[in-house]
């Protein structure tokens, strides 16, 4: 997994989990708290409500992105700008600042007037966009979205999602976001609770990842909270979301989060990464075939091979003698791992996909019971 430097600032395997907060100079956005006309009100909110609470990197929103509303044009968007240059110029805090916007025009004068990265909500729909960030050297969030500059994220299914951070490729310091939330009428609840689920598998396009899901419907649903009670899910799925490997966190509830980021990063697994002279080495985070798949397909392996690179490991309950000798039977001439006591009625079952499925044929055809419990193992095994 590559790091990526945003005007200073590390993001990645190597560095703490970032905090994006958010800065909006757009009428139309629903959070008020963090709406503002003024440059001067619009400061002291980012000094005091996000940078003095832990915020790495501020975003500045010039238009909101719900699908309810128009979409500015960039003559729109740049019509705002004044009003955000302003405002970070009257900051006395330290932080890295962000323009969110879909249009290579905004992000070209943004930058221009003291901005250090870009966020873009249309994922590179813009084909210039990520040669404006390539040529300045600014480190670039892309968002999956369709080829189209009015519907950014508006793709549900999480190979979708994939396949869409990776159109129009990806700079140096690209920094890729699944983009969770409603911003189609089609996506639904369970689709982002899918991505989510999946998050790991986005570590394969060797980026750093931000996710947004700070109160998000998704979330909400589960607890069957309204959005101002909603904070503890977001607190929870962040800590899942770093621990599985994202690296940075936007949110409109800074201090709290950044605590929940700190638990997810204290308990994410240790993850391997050394050079010994010209030869690297990196533990991938893999924990089931489709990950595997994911990394296979980057370095031109054979995505079958997944089945042979990850392992499940189940307990057997209730075994006969009989359906006992009928497993270690099966498992000899695998791979797979069958372990217990020869007088206790459980049993460990171990193995790649691969392995486990070998040793399901072989077994097939002991008793009833047995073949409907490895029956299970072999759907849910990958």
């Amino acid at each position: 997994m590559r790091n990526v430097d945003a005007a200073g600032l590390g993001i990645g395997d190597d560095y703490p989990p970032r905090l994006m907060g958010v800065l909006n100079v757009s009428e139309e956005s629903p959070y008020e708290p963090s709406v503002f006309d003024d440059p001067g009100e619009a400061a002291a909110y980012v000094d005091e409500e996000l940078i003095d609470e832990g915020a790495d990197i501020v975003d500045v929103g010039l238009e909101s992105a719900n699908k309810r509303f128009e979409v500015l044009s960039a003559e729109g968007e740049l019509d705002r700008l004044d009003t955000a240059v302003e405002a970070i110029e009257s900051v006395s805090g330290d932080a890295v600042f962000s323009i969110e916007t879909r249009y290579h025009e905004v992000a070209e004068a943004a930058l221009d007037a003291g901005f250090d990265m870009v966020n873009d909500i249309c994922g590179f729909a813009d084909p210039e966009m990520p040669r404006v960030c390539a040529e300045r050297d600014v480190a670039v969030v892309k968002m999956a979205s369709p080829p189209d500059l009015e519907r950014p994220g508006a793709v549900e299914d999480v190979d979708d999602i994939y396949d869409a951070l990776q159109r129009e490729g990806l700079t140096e310091k690209t920094v890729v976001d699944p983009a969770f939330g409603g911003w189609s009428e089609d996506k639904t609840l369970e689709d982002d609770r899918e991505t989510f689920r999946r998050l790991r598998e986005f570590r394969a396009l060797d980026r750093p990842i931000l996710v947004s899901i700070n109160r998000k419907n998704f979330l909400r649903d589960i607890a069957g909270r309204s959005t101002e009670a909603a904070l503890p899910v977001s607190l929870a799925a962040t800590a899942m979301a770093v621990e599985r490997g994202a690296h940075v966190i936007r949110t409109h509830d800074v201090a709290e989060t950044r605590d929940a980021a700190l638990v997810g990063d204290a308990f994410a697994r240790d993850r391997l990464r050394a050079t010994g002279g010209a030869v690297t080495v990196e533990e991938l985070d893999v924990t089931g075939v489709g990950e595997m798949r994911r990394h296979l397909d980057r370095l031109g392996g054979d995505p079958s091979a997944a089945r042979r690179g990850t392992v499940r490991t189940f307990e057997l309950g209730g075994l006969s003698p009989a359906d006992r000798d009928v497993l270690d039977a099966a498992a000899r001439g695998t791979a797979a791992v069958v372990a217990g006591a020869p007088d206790d009625d459980r049993r460990l079952l171990a193995g790649t996909p691969a392995d486990l499925t070998a040793v399901v044929e072989a077994a097939t055809g002991g008793s009833d019971a047995l073949d409907r419990a490895l029956a299970a193992v072999e759907s849910v095994a990958g």
